[in-house]
């Protein structure tokens, strides 16, 4: 018994709940945008090995996650791939506001089939994106929800480009699935982010976009309202500020931001 209490104490210290009795089989749902699956994989399969509690991920885009929380979806986590959509639950009291944080950041990148003979030299106002689309037309998630396409949206206006392509446009219901239409030669370029392109071998960066031509890319994570709290989803957004989980969102590409681990 005494072994269990030491046990236990060091686990709490490193912002985990060890699962003993009834809470072994608890299970925690995480709602994160589609751009994080390969890192937040790896960071679940770690939290699970060192707590003992199941994590199961519904990734989709954050538009789609939100509204599904609103609807009363049992999600204890969501991690956005912008501010507006976790503005939105905050604004109707459905996450905990003490919990949220700014965790990860990520860059915007021009993309195309890695056998491709397009070549970039910087993006800006001067980039004739009609020119290299030909025919073809650029992939981008769905510009008025999701947060990779309204991100697209602001740096091609931004440049003064958004009319050469606005009518070229490949819209998709999240950001992996505008990455897929370039990965598989449907689309010969392709808005994503970098961590998106990174996880992709079918892919290549053509080019990346100046930070100024954008609003900041910030992932926020907060714990979704519960009655009761689940001290579970507590301990694993803990887990994600700490040095384990990082790690594993900058193999993939992410900037891990100073509300996580540093």
């Amino acid at each position: 018994m005494l072994r269990r209490r030491h046990l236990a104490g060091a686990v709490l210290a490193l912002g985990l709940l060890l699962p003993l009795g009834a809470h072994a089989a608890e299970r925690l749902t995480v709602f994160a945008a589609a751009s994080l699956k390969n890192a937040l994989d790896e960071a679940i399969t770690a939290f699970g090995a060192a707590s003992g509690t199941e994590v199961v991920a519904s990734y989709a885009a954050s538009s789609a996650l939100a509204k599904q929380i609103e609807a009363g979806a049992p999600a204890d986590l969501f991690i956005s791939a912008d501010i507006p959509w976790m503005d939105y639950l905050a604004e109707r009291d459905l996450i905990e506001p003490a919990s949220r944080v700014d965790l990860l950041g990520n860059t915007l990148v021009l993309v195309a089939p890695a056998d491709s003979d397009v070549a970039v030299t910087g993006i800006g106002a001067d980039t004739d994106f009609a020119a290299l689309l030909g025919d073809g037309r650029l992939a981008v998630g769905q510009v008025d929800s999701v947060p990779a396409g309204k991100y697209a949206k602001a740096a091609l206006e931004k440049l003064g480009v958004w009319p050469a392509v606005e009518a070229k446009l490949a819209q998709s219901d999240n950001v992996r699935a505008a990455l897929a239409l370039v990965s598989q030669g449907e689309a010969p370029l392709g808005i994503v982010y970098g961590s998106d392109a990174a996880s992709d071998p079918k892919v290549k960066v053509v080019g990346t976009f100046p930070k100024g031509s954008h609003p900041p890319i910030i992932y926020p994570a907060a714990l979704v309202k519960a009655d009761p709290a689940r001290s579970e989803a507590a301990a694993f957004l803990a887990f994600l500020q700490g040095d384990e989980a990082a790690a594993a969102f900058r193999r993939a590409g992410f900037t891990v931001l100073d509300g996580a681990a540093s």
